[in-house]
């Protein structure tokens, strides 16, 4: 009894010892998305207001609010450093109306060919969607630009945590350039009389 005791401890000691061994996996960090680098679009209002009409739903097959940087933040962020007020009256409003990312899991080839080959196992559908509206001090709009754009990356089936974390990264941040290249042209082209 006493040995089977000792087998006992020095096995539970031994296996003790090996999960102390283990090397912790790194989580990869990522850097803040910002856009204080780009030129601000000075606007003739007196105040900026930023708001969601995006509510993430927080369940599947919506995983924006799993990003390291979800499209919501990012938006958020866009307005606070490109839209500045520098005028005496009036207000600006931008409103987030989509910041979603859908999880599609991807159909696979369960034949010798599936067994061969690394396949895509998950698809990530992105879009971003804003209004930025000039309001008069009335509150009667006076101008109006839009953005909505989209993109879509695969997920192999082989990836790792950090991996599918950077293409997620990779994915919001080229989502936001497509964002700002298009809301950008908008404000040129439909807000001009507003710029400072």
């Amino acid at each position: 009894m006493i040995k089977s005791v000792r087998t006992l401890v020095a096995v539970l000691a031994a296996a003790a010892a090996l999960a102390a061994c283990e090397t912790p996996v790194e989580v990869e960090k990522f850097p803040e998305l910002t856009y204080s680098h780009l030129p601000p679009f000075r606007l003739n209002v007196l105040t900026v207001d930023i708001k969601s009409d995006y509510r993430p739903p927080m369940a599947a097959p919506n995983v924006d609010h799993l990003f390291p940087t979800p499209p919501k933040k990012a938006l958020e962020r866009w307005a606070k450093d490109r839209l500045k007020a520098e005028g005496q009256t009036g207000s600006a409003r931008f409103t987030i109306i989509d910041a979603s990312i859908i999880e599609t899991v991807l159909p696979r080839d369960k034949g010798l060919t599936g067994a061969l080959t690394k396949q895509q196992a998950f698809r990530y559908d992105a879009t971003v969607e804003a209004s930025l509206e000039i309001m008069d001090a009335k509150g009667f709009r006076k101008a109006f630009a839009t953005a909505r754009v989209k993109r879509s990356r695969t997920v192999r089936e082989d990836a790792t945590l950090n991996d599918r974390d950077r293409i997620w990264f990779v994915l919001v941040e080229s989502l936001m350039k497509d964002f700002n290249a298009e809301m950008e042209k908008n404000i040129r082209q439909y807000m001009q009389g507003y710029l400072m």
